[in-house]
């Protein structure tokens, strides 16, 4: 076996790897002279300066894995190499400890004025009264993600005697009081928070959760932290409310561009910035580089990876048949976790009909994955599925039946929450994903346009052109609606497929609609 490591990485991994295989350490090299040699080699080790591209996978002939040791995988076009059945694996964890306390060492930063007392000393000016800090003793900290790392910081900030709150709809409630966390929404956690750290991916759900409305709800002496991603925050509002004196002051690792060596947040004193120093540890380094190795050794081997980024592993004999459902089961954990209120406490997976007599281990993943998709970086696959739900303590169920009513297969999908119980269904038709089921309504739904708009009513004549003429005045082409109802006249459900996302205002406005009872806005 051959593989090629291109960056920098701890020496630890790369004598794991020298144990089993011959290895290469090439790195710096541009995207034409990676092509030029990959096909030489089994599998490749980067980590965020190489450039995986779909050009150096098809050229890698022989490439069976490609290891980024760390988190992102950015750098690396995972669409292409499952194409061609290449694994990519990564190390979500690694950098979890060395996050937390970036985060800790961030707060108390800002807190007391570290950086620019140093920088005002070393210029030679001794001048204590500019520098009165506050302590965080006693002070309210509010977690947004309590995944690994924003669990990591609870425990330290215990130890500070902070006061916890926290917004995570994919923790049962249990699991936040084990961390003594109050769980609470995102407008109370704005409004009450001390202190506010950020714990999430970027993705379109929190893409500028925090943005200038969000900051006009908080105390004017709130502290923001973001060790987490760049664009969670808008940094224009953030700088903004700083200025005018909205908000006391914020600590920024990451930017929405990187790398940052322009910034509208480097012109106030009262924010405090480094260069993406969260994962910056030899320990981190270490661990990531121990992670990928031990991985690659193990899908060379024939083993299945334990952080697999890409399609979870599926036999060749059930792939023909499995492969549209891995995408059915994705589709309605996306949904389900659209449509869920409250805390999640449980989640219920029944296989009904000819799938219930395979391996299903990929369909719960899948449908693990889809739910836990919008606040956890750490992909789910068939290693970790199980053991990432207990983590938030969620209750994992499957069921299989023989028996089938109206479809040859059928896959049901129920979470359970503090308010009560989303119950999603689909199929596949002609190898192609359909939803078939939302709570007690029967309809057939082709997940294939980007939103869809999810409306509970009471069935009445005039309701579908009201809404139907916001979403005209909005500009947003309805590609096909589907109505579902229990009898005439009585409670429905309508489902519009959207070319565009539907804006808030105009959502309201259907809100305000008499016997309208809610509208919520999917992306699939």
């Amino acid at each position: 076996m051959k593989i090629l490591i291109c960056d920098p990485v701890s020496e630890q991994g790369i004598e794991i790897l020298r144990q089993q295989a011959e290895v290469d350490v090439k790195t710096g090299l541009k995207e034409d002279e990676l092509v030029a040699i990959i096909g030489d080699y089994d599998a490749i080790m980067v980590r965020s300066q190489t450039r995986v591209t779909g050009k150096v996978i098809q050229a890698g002939k022989k490439l069976q894995v490609i290891a980024r040791a760390g988190a992102g995988v950015d750098t690396i076009d995972v669409e292409e190499a499952t194409l061609h059945g290449v694994v990519v694996v990564n190390a979500p964890r690694g950098n979890t400890i060395s996050a937390a306390e970036h985060t800790i060492a961030m707060m108390l930063a800002l807190s007391r004025h570290i950086p620019q007392a140093n920088a005002k000393l070393k210029s030679g000016v001794w001048q204590r009264s500019e520098f009165m800090g506050t302590e965080v003793r006693d002070k309210t900290l509010g977690i947004i993600g309590l995944g690994n790392i924003g669990s990591e910081v609870a425990k330290r900030a215990r130890g500070l005697e902070m006061k916890l709150i926290g917004h995570d709809p994919f923790v049962s409630i249990e699991h936040a009081k084990n961390l003594q966390i109050k769980i609470v929404s995102l407008e109370e956690l704005f409004k009450e928070s001390d202190y506010i750290t950020i714990h999430v991916p970027a993705n379109a759900q929190t893409r500028g959760i925090i943005g200038g409305k969000e900051m006009a709800m908080m105390k004017p002496t709130v502290r923001i932290i973001n060790c987490a991603r760049g664009g969670l925050i808008d940094e224009e509002a953030l700088a903004r409310m700083v200025k005018e004196k909205k908000v006391a002051g914020a600590a920024v690792d990451v930017f929405s561009k990187e790398p940052a060596t322009e910034s509208v947040l480097f012109e106030s004193d009262n924010i405090i910035v480094t260069p993406h120093l969260g994962a910056s540890t030899t320990e981190a380094q270490m661990e990531a580089a121990r992670v990928v190795s031990e991985q690659i050794i193990d899908i060379l081997n024939g083993h299945p990876a334990r952080y697999a980024v890409n399609a979870p592993f599926i036999a060749v004999e059930t792939l023909s048949v499995l492969a549209p459902f891995v995408k059915v089961a994705h589709v309605l954990g996306k949904l389900v976790s659209q449509l869920a209120e409250g805390q999640t406490n449980s989640f219920k997976i029944t296989y009904a009909g000819e799938i219930s007599g395979y391996d299903t281990n990929a369909l719960l993943a899948a449908a693990l994955g889809g739910l836990l998709e919008s606040v956890s970086e750490e992909r789910v696959n068939l290693v970790n599925a199980n053991l990432l739900a207990a983590q938030r303590g969620l209750a994992v169920v499957e069921q299989k039946e023989a028996a089938c009513e109206n479809y040859t297969s059928l896959i049901t999908v129920e979470v359970a929450t503090s308010t009560g119980v989303t119950t999603v269904a689909g199929t596949v038709m002609h190898q192609e994903p359909h939803i078939v089921r939302v709570n007690e309504y029967w309809l057939d739904i082709q997940p294939t346009s980007p939103y869809f708009l999810f409306s509970d009513h009471r069935d009445r004549p005039g309701l579908i052109g009201a809404v139907g003429k916001i979403t005209g005045d909005a500009d947003i082409n309805i590609s096909f609606m589907h109505l579902g109802r229990l009898q005439a006249r009585g409670e429905a459900l309508m489902v519009l497929a959207l070319d565009e996302a539907l804006p808030e205002e105009h959502r309201q406005k259907i809100l305000a609609l008499p016997d309208v009872y809610n509208a919520r806005l999917v992306k699939l």
